[in-house]
């Protein structure tokens, strides 16, 4: 199978069968056996068609006025080549539509050969329709940077049109690449010169000091990453173990901790004494937050199996110095490496998830030692999850307050940015993922 179907298969999969698009995109390179240049070509192509899919419908839609109702193949093949098309100089025309006409012969018939063959070549001659024909000027943004058009609007509202505009553009570009140096085994120059001895180019983060970014090449596929100088992890990421701020000896709950990335970021900077609990409710995500730790030689850290809204059950009350209550949440700020997520969720899931955070909260919430820390954290923009979030707890839990030391805890770059003990960092402020922190302390 060549790139394109390929493609084609991995894209039918994320849409029908609701698989995750990084894993199966990493099926896909491995099943295809394909080389660097042609898995980043296959990475961009089904990265690139989930992350544009309602604006290439609005550009394909008037020339498949004509057409009886298509199978869902035909039109993710139309998708994915037009997408070649209009976004990607380095591939010709012509070779992409070759491409598709032959994928479509082989799986379809002549006919449905000969619809794909007709609609990309007239695209090519009459190009695509204008987005100025839409009046509406969210639902154009919505079509033009392919977001749903509920979520522009509610986006509007909590922040304004042109901070929406920003956000959008920004969730269409590719995430980058970012990792956390461990400080128990390295310093960042250290790691930075070893990576450059295995090929890959790196340099210093722009917020976390323990982070770098790659300019080129793969953390995953280096030696540093697996003898444990690295953890691959987003910048606004690395910002909660430094808001939470533990020390060497404490006692530490992670709640819904996997895969374990800021599990092991606490661990590492309490210096592998004392204990951190990480819990979350799936036994084999469990099992990925124990090899991280294996992985990076941390052995304070121990693991289980629970439902975080039954933290009680397992923990007696006032047993931990701080709390990080990293909460299931949209993931609104982490389009960029999780495009499909766009698409399938809606205004009951964050409503849902409100009550899922509140829940975990209440549970988190007597475990805490007086004058403790708890963390609160998610990678959504919405406010409804966050700020929201956080007023409600305080209403019913008048034994917290928000911790206006925060500011303290976090580096320079993002201080601005901190408001009475939260901080909201959305994806255009510094190309990183969104991201919300909350620091309250409880009282006593």
């Amino acid at each position: 199978m060549n790139v394109r179907e390929l493609a084609l298969d991995t894209l039918l999969a994320i849409e029908q069968k609701g698989a995750y698009s990084h894993l199966q995109l990493n099926n896909a390179i491995q099943k295809g056996r394909l080389d660097g240049r042609d898995a980043a070509l296959l990475t961009e192509i089904v990265y690139g068609t989930i992350q544009r899919r309602d604006t290439l419908d609005y550009y394909l839609t008037p020339f498949l006025r004509k057409a009886r109702r298509l199978e869902q193949w035909v039109r993710v093949l139309l998708r994915l080549t037009l997408y070649q098309m209009v976004y990607l100089d380095r591939v010709p025309d012509h070779a992409a539509i070759f491409e598709a006409v032959e994928i479509a012969k082989r799986r379809g018939h002549r006919g449905i050969a000969s619809l794909v063959n007709g609609v990309l070549r007239t695209i090519g001659r009459e190009g695509l329709p204008s987005l100025d024909a839409i009046n509406d000027s969210a639902k154009r943004l919505a079509v033009a940077t392919s977001h749903p058009e509920w979520l522009v609007r509610r986006w509007i509202e909590q922040y304004g049109p042109e901070e929406t505009a920003r956000m959008c553009e920004t969730n269409l570009r590719p995430p980058q690449s970012t990792a956390r140096v461990n400080r128990m085994r390295a310093t960042v120059e250290e790691a930075l010169e070893r990576l450059g001895s295995e090929g890959v180019k790196a340099v210093r983060g722009l917020l976390a000091p323990e982070a770098i970014r790659a300019e080129n090449g793969n953390f995953a596929h280096t030696e540093a990453f697996h003898s444990g100088w690295l953890t691959i992890q987003d910048e606004s990421s690395m910002l909660v173990a430094r808001a939470l701020d533990p020390a060497a000896g404490e006692r530490v709950l992670d709640c819904c901790a996997a895969p374990g990335g800021k599990t092991t970021h606490i661990a590492e900077r309490m210096d592998g004494r004392g204990e951190v609990v990480a819990v979350d409710i799936h036994e084999h995500k469990v099992k990925l937050i124990e090899q991280q730790a294996q992985r990076l030689g941390l052995d304070n850290i121990r693991t289980l199996a629970l439902d975080s809204r039954r933290l009680g059950e397992r923990f007696a009350p006032e047993s931990f110095d701080r709390i990080l209550v990293d909460a299931p949440c949209t993931g609104f700020g982490v389009i960029r490496r999780k495009p499909e997520i766009k698409y399938t969720k809606g205004n009951d899931d964050v409503a849902a998830l409100v009550e899922i955070q509140q829940a975990i909260l209440r549970a988190a919430a007597p475990l805490l030692k007086k004058g403790g820390t708890l963390v609160y954290s998610t990678c959504t923009i919405e406010r409804e999850e966050n700020e929201e979030a956080i007023a409600r707890f305080l209403a019913d839990h008048p034994d917290f307050s928000l911790d206006d030391r925060l500011v303290e805890r976090l580096p320079d770059a993002v201080r601005p940015y901190v408001q009475k003990g939260m901080l909201q960092l959305l994806p255009h402020y510094f190309d990183s993922d969104g991201f919300f922190i909350a620091r309250l302390r409880k009282k006593g």
